[in-house]
């Protein structure tokens, strides 16, 4: 899940801001502190920005629970190359065949 942060960097890469989120705690749009009040996004804007980022990465995360861990993936390739056989890149396409990048 994206946060408010990446959503308005994603806008204004310049941007200087301040969250402060208790612990325990939401990050909400009233807990953004605007250091310069003209570059300040309204809220409706920066929803619509967060929700297009998770709807776009929504793959990422599965991807990452379903990849082999490092040690296996390299442990693939090595007896792909030992073997002549394509085990690594059919479980890597696997992956994301079964977590398709949003259109």
């Amino acid at each position: 899940m994206k946060t408010y942060m990446e959503a308005i960097l994603e806008i204004n890469p310049n941007a200087k801001i301040k969250i402060t989120v208790p612990q325990g705690e939401s990050e909400t749009y009233d807990k953004i502190v605007w250091i310069n009040a003209d570059e300040q996004i309204d809220e409706a804007t920066l929803n619509a920005k967060v929700t297009e980022i998770n709807n776009r990465d929504a793959h990422i995360y599965p991807r990452k629970e379903a990849y082999p861990s490092i040690q296996k993936q390299l442990d693939m390739q090595y007896w792909d190359s030992v073997n002549g056989t394509t085990i690594w890149a059919d479980a890597i396409a696997k992956v994301k065949e079964d977590n398709p990048k949003s259109e």
